[in-house]
């Protein structure tokens, strides 16, 4: 079946199909190749991206500036202490304005709703960057990083994500998982698992893709014989220190290190994380932290040990943000 997304926005993965998403992933894959090999064709001559963004960013907004560069486009970069957005102006007036002068638009930020409201007034495709509920362009460079790192059919891949799993990591990647037709294990405590309602939802995706979905709160269990093993950070800057022990204490068990990458009983298990990653004391974040409880002097969510190993394809799944994002924009706009 032929797959046409130019004129689409991506909001979550949500209203993309099992075929749309294959279909960006091998984009990617064949837009990677040509960047490697030097043969790339620009098809985004003359188009224009607005990139807003109300959080901080390093691999979405290097990748969004280098695919667009890559394939003849020119970015804009907003934030909101220098427009009006959200200010003096609505987010459906910005949209209606963007919309008139680019292409397309990225948006990074908090409040998913923020983001829908832009793709029902902007006219053009809007692109998450990220939410606090959904994560897809992540999920797209996830995908391709596993299908690079297995010899397995998608079906017959399994991967775990151990840690806060209420976030936009955990809900993207059942959401992904539950698309593609995988074997998705989510392993967090009872209070961080997925929220109800969005297990509910993966589940009716997974019926029919046939994808295995398991939400335990046994670490161990949930990396039995897996693919591939996920984590992500178990405190963000905003959040208050008094928080941070109270976290640390309940996800402590679901810390990837060597032991637990053994407890897959899989010799090729990879690790996944979409970074930045707290796995030393060489940032703010990091040495905060580690003064506050010295055991996580080797690592917080994911040790030293396990994120420097020749199981971890970290760097690879931050490059792929680059390429799946540049298939995107070319599917959409070329």
């Amino acid at each position: 079946m032929a797959v046409n997304l130019r004129g689409r926005s991506l909001l979550s993965l949500v209203e993309e199909t099992p075929a749309e998403i294959r279909y960006l992933v091998d984009l990617a894959r064949d837009l990677k190749r040509a960047k490697i090999s030097g043969l790339e064709r620009r098809r985004l001559e003359g188009r224009s991206v607005a990139l807003i963004f109300e959080k901080t960013s390093t691999r979405t907004r290097a990748a969004f500036e280098v695919a667009a560069a890559d394939q003849g486009a020119h970015t804009t970069f907003l934030e909101p202490s220098s427009t009006q957005i959200g200010h003096k102006e609505s987010v459906r007036d910005t949209a209606r304005v963007l919309g008139r002068m680019y292409d397309a638009i990225e948006y990074r930020g908090a409040r998913q709703e923020t983001v829908e409201e832009l793709a029902r007034h902007a006219g053009v495709p809007v692109y998450n960057g990220l939410t606090d509920e959904w994560h897809p362009t992540q999920m797209l460079a996830d995908a391709l990083t596993m299908t690079e790192h297995t010899h397995k059919h998608r079906h017959e891949t399994s991967f775990a994500y151990l840690g806060d799993a209420r976030n936009n990591t955990g809900h993207s990647l059942l959401l992904l998982g539950a698309k593609l037709g995988m074997d998705v294990r989510i392993a967090a405590p009872a209070g961080l698992q997925p929220a109800t309602a969005v297990v509910e939802l993966c589940r009716g995706f997974a019926e029919e893709s046939g994808a295995r979905l398991t939400i335990t709160d046994d670490a161990r269990e949930a990396v039995v014989g897996v693919d591939f093993v996920h984590t992500d950070v178990w405190v963000s800057m905003g959040e208050p220190v008094e928080a941070w022990d109270e976290r640390i204490d309940l996800l402590l068990p679901y810390r990837v290190d060597a032991t637990l990458m053994a407890a897959t009983g899989n010799p090729r298990a990879r690790f996944m994380h979409c970074l930045p990653a707290f796995h030393d004391a060489r940032t703010t974040v990091g040495a905060a932290l580690v003064a506050r409880r010295p055991e996580l002097a080797d690592g917080v969510e994911v040790t030293d040990e396990v994120f420097g190993s020749s199981a971890s394809i970290v760097f690879d799944q931050a490059e792929n943000r680059l390429h799946t994002i540049k298939a995107l924009m070319v599917a959409t706009l070329a």
